[in-house]
């Protein structure tokens, strides 16, 4: 496997209710990369959610008492929290400074994936919520970017969280078209021969996270990504199929 991460640049900064399909299509057509067949094209949340105005001004949001009392015990603005408490299904932890959730989408994460950075606050602050339907946004787009390179690829959008046990920031994937997300090796056995009952690897999420190190996440201005030279894994999209069920929690 000869594995390379390739950087879309010149990506320019995306507007509400542009197509960004057409938007990488269109940087493609003037860079020097070309996609090529089995391609995982990884695409930044935040130019998705931009694409889709999944922008609001906290100037228009109004806290409910719920929120209010919430943001005095974990000390944030209430408008915020009450944009975190509607993306959500649950509060999973809280103290001060800090409330992770489980978000509508199904996974745990801080503020319910609510960003503030490499946002314009120019005219008022301004909170970033994730795209409604990620997996359907990552299908959008590999359609007009399989249209208009005649390949075959993947897609997937990325966001970056942290881990309960772990220093540092990764990448997961929320949105998934067209490549296999688990890679379940149950039943296979290993170099000596031990059947194998639990090892299922998360592979949009590994692709996502190798993305990463050459998207980064403060001032790069590499939004998009190509990760090239893996090998195909039969397996069904969308990205909720990375998610822990609640049953199956114990940390909760």
């Amino acid at each position: 496997m000869n594995l390379q991460i390739l950087p879309l640049r010149g990506v320019p900064l995306v507007k509400g209710g542009e197509n960004l399909g057409s938007v990488l299509l269109e940087v493609l057509d003037h860079s020097n990369l070309t996609l090529e067949d089995d391609d995982v094209v990884v695409v930044a949340q935040k130019i998705v959610s931009k694409a889709e105005n999944r922008m609001v001004a906290l100037a228009s949001v109004t806290p409910s008492p719920r929120a209010q009392e919430l943001a005095i015990e974990v000390d944030k603005d209430p408008r915020l929290v009450e944009l975190i408490l509607r993306e959500s299904v649950a509060i999973v932890r809280k103290k001060k400074g800090v409330l992770i959730t489980r978000h509508r989408l199904g996974f745990v994460a801080a503020n319910s994936g609510i960003d503030q950075s490499n946002v314009e606050h120019s005219n008022g602050e301004h909170a970033l919520l994730l795209p409604l339907a990620p997996d359907r946004s990552a299908q959008e787009i590999r359609a007009i970017l399989v249209e208009g390179t005649n390949t075959n690829i993947g897609v997937i959008i990325s966001d970056s969280v942290n881990r309960p046990w772990r220093l540092g920031s990764v990448g997961i994937a929320i949105g998934v078209a067209n490549t296999a997300v688990l890679d379940d090796r149950r039943g296979d056995t290993d170099l000596f021969g031990r059947v194998l009952n639990i090892t299922v690897s998360n592979r949009a999420d590994s692709i996502a996270t190798a993305a990463l190190l050459v998207m980064g996440e403060t001032d790069e201005s590499i939004p998009v990504a190509v990760v090239r030279g893996l090998s195909r894994v039969a397996g069904p999209d969308g990205a909720y199929r990375g998610n822990r069920q609640i049953e199956e929690d114990l940390f909760q």
